[in-house]
This record gives C-alpha cells, structure tokens and sequence, in this order.
C-alpha cells in the first residue's frame, strides 16, 4: 500500500475507557502508517473521552444523543425524540470532514454516527470489544461493511460473511516492554475500570486490613479507585501503614502494567486484552450489571485459558478475596504459569490486523481515487 497517502478517518464511540482506548488504538495507527493523515474522534462529549484523548494529535467532536438499554420510560422516550437531531448533527460533522472511513467502537454515540456514514455512502466498520455485543453495534452489524470482534463465539451475533476475529486493539504504548529501573518488591495493581468500582475498593480495603500480618515484606499496591472513592481509598492504606499508589485515573498505564505482579480487577475486555498483552496474573471481579452479564463471559475466556481466577460479587467478602491474594503472591510459580496462560491469549497484532482489513475494504471500494484520501 503506497504510504504516501494520506486518510480522513473518522472514528466514533466512548463513554468509557472500554470503547475509547481501542478507538485511540486504531487512530494512533492511521496516523503512523500514513504520516499525515487526519482523525476526527466523535464521541460523547463526557470529560472521560476529553482527558483520554488529549495531547494525542487527535480532532474531536461530539453529538448529543443518549443510550436506550436500562433506561427508564421517559428517558427512552427523549432518547428516540433526539435520534433525528443526533443523525443530523453526524451527518454535518461527516460531510465536513470527508472522511474515506468510519470506523465505530461501540457505545451508544456509534449509532447515529455509523448510521449518517452509511446514508453518505461512505465505508464503514465496527468493533466489538465483549463477548455479547451492545445493542448499537447488534443493529449495525446489519449493515456496515466489516465487523471485528475480539472474543472466540461473538461472531455468532453478526453475518458471517464479513465478521473477523482479530482481538481487541491495545493502546501502542503497552506494546513495548519497559525495563523498569530497581524493581523490588511484589506489586497488586487494582483497577474498577475506568469511571472506578466502589464494591472492589470496599472489598480491597476489607481483604488487606484482614491479612495485613500475612502479606509479603515488600508488598505495595497501586490501586485506580475512581473518583469517587479516591480520598477513602488512601486514608484506608494510610492507616493500615501499607505502601500504596493511590489515583483516581492513572495516566501513565504502560508504566503501571510493566511493575504488576497481580491484578485484581473488572473484566472489562479492554482490560483484558490489556493484561493478556502484558502477561499479568488476574483475579477477576465482574461487575454483576454489565449489560447482558458480559463482563463474566469476558471473563470465562481467561479462566478457561489459566490466563485468570474468578469470583462473582455477590459470593465475595474481604475474607475471601484477602486469602486468594496472599495465596497468589507467595507463590510465584503459580504466577509464572498463568504469565504464559496470559500471553497465550493475547493478540498483540489485532491494531494491526484491522488496519490491514479496513485497507482492503478502502482499496475493494476504489476509495483511493476519491474523496478523504491525498496523495502526498
């Protein structure tokens, strides 16, 4: 493919950390394979998707619209009353940038984007990062030009015919090895996901206070708590005179991974191509209302691969998750083995793959004869 290029890419989604990261992954590898070219991230709005995507080189947008699953009569309603507006609003953004592709990554914002792409005629792709897919990507599945999903089985969801199991798009940053200077010590990294888990930082706090006496010498922890719970968080280590990194969001992620020993965590996928990419033992605590329950299923797929240990919230308490710490830390061979479980399952080319196949959607269209593609 002749790098000369230069390609509008429009890629849509967010909410989350879940849809965003995978979205940047994709971008990120645009812009590097074709120096020059332009993305146009469309998301919601949410100061989650500002702070995720600043400094990264990025134009960014946002439309109004709303999700429809879970919510209340009035709320759907007002939903289905802006979907026209929504539409509207994507369909100037669209033909204001011109892009040659638009490329979805699920939440709620993907639809009306996807959708106004689709009605100006312009090629479209969407990924599926869970095992069942949300609803705006179900819908979509009909009618875009190519699906990707990251989880063996969700290609039952979608027409065959133009669905690709590729793994789920890991930020480039994580891709590299870090030696990281003077590493001493065990490390726990726990992560609530990106808006954080009020139950696993209760759950944590109530585990390493039980256990305090039986965790190694040189234990610390770093622990992602959301905002909500940060201060709590911090107090609780505080008091318990235990070593801890304590933030909200945490930026510097590539780094973080590299100094995990064990992470206790949700199971969203993005998480877990994540921790798979790096090779990180996992104690796995779905979060029981993931639309559908796909966070367990997300989840199912490390276990069964010996990448991951699982427990339901519900079954819980701090006794329990404390002694399934304790246990993992002092035994490292147990750790090395679900190390290469992890890597076993991780798909470090899937950025790259898909890359590769939206290329071929443009080339199949003759798109490199039309508008959103330069010739340098």
């Amino acid at each position: 493919m002749n790098k000369g290029y230069q390609i509008n890419l429009v890629v849509t989604g967010g909410g989350t950390g879940g849809h965003l990261f995978p979205g940047i992954a994709v971008s990120e590898a645009f812009m590097n394979r074709f120096p020059g070219s332009e993305v146009l991230f469309i998301g919601t709005g949410r100061g989650m998707d500002a702070k995720a995507l600043a400094g990264r080189g990025l134009k960014t947008a946002s439309i109004r619209c709303h999700g429809l699953k879970g919510e209340s009569g009035f709320s759907r309603f007002r939903t289905l009353l802006e979907l026209p507006f929504s539409l509207l609003q994507a369909l100037i953004l669209i033909r204001r940038f011109r892009p040659a592709l638009v490329f979805g990554v699920g939440g709620y914002v993907t639809g009306p984007v996807v959708l106004a792409a689709r009605l100006l005629g312009i090629a479209t792709c969407i990924h599926e990062q869970n095992s069942i897919p949300g609803v705006a990507n179900r819908a979509l599945g009909r009618f875009v030009d190519r699906i990707f999903v990251s989880i063996p089985g969700s290609e039952s969801f979608f027409p065959i015919e133009k669905t690709l199991l590729t793994g789920n798009p890991v930020r480039r940053e994580l891709l590299t090895d870090r030696a990281l200077k003077d590493k001493k010590g065990v490390t726990l990294l726990v992560l609530g996901g990106s808006q954080g888990a009020r139950r696993v930082n209760e759950l944590m706090i109530e585990a390493l206070s039980k256990y305090r006496d039986k965790l190694p010498a040189d234990f610390r922890v770093i622990h992602q708590t959301g905002s909500h719970d940060e201060s709590m968080v911090r107090d609780s280590y505080n008091r318990m005179s235990i070593q801890a990194e304590v933030e909200a969001f945490f930026e510097n992620m590539a780094d973080i991974y590299e100094d995990a020993d064990l992470v206790v965590s949700r199971a969203g996928a993005t998480t877990l191509a994540e921790i798979t990419v790096k090779k990180i033992p996992a104690i796995l605590i779905p979060y029981p209302f993931a639309a559908d329950g796909h966070q367990e299923k997300n989840g199912r797929y490390l276990v069964a691969g010996g990448a991951a240990v699982m427990f339901a919230q519900k079954d819980l308490s701090g006794d329990i998750l404390g002694r399934e710490i304790v246990s993992m830390l002092i035994d490292k061979k147990t750790r090395e083995t679900m190390k290469a479980a992890a890597g076993k399952l991780a798909k470090p080319q899937a950025t790259e793959t898909i890359v590769d196949n939206c290329l071929t959607l443009l080339s199949e269209k003759g798109v490199f004869q039309g508008p959103g593609v330069h010739n340098r």
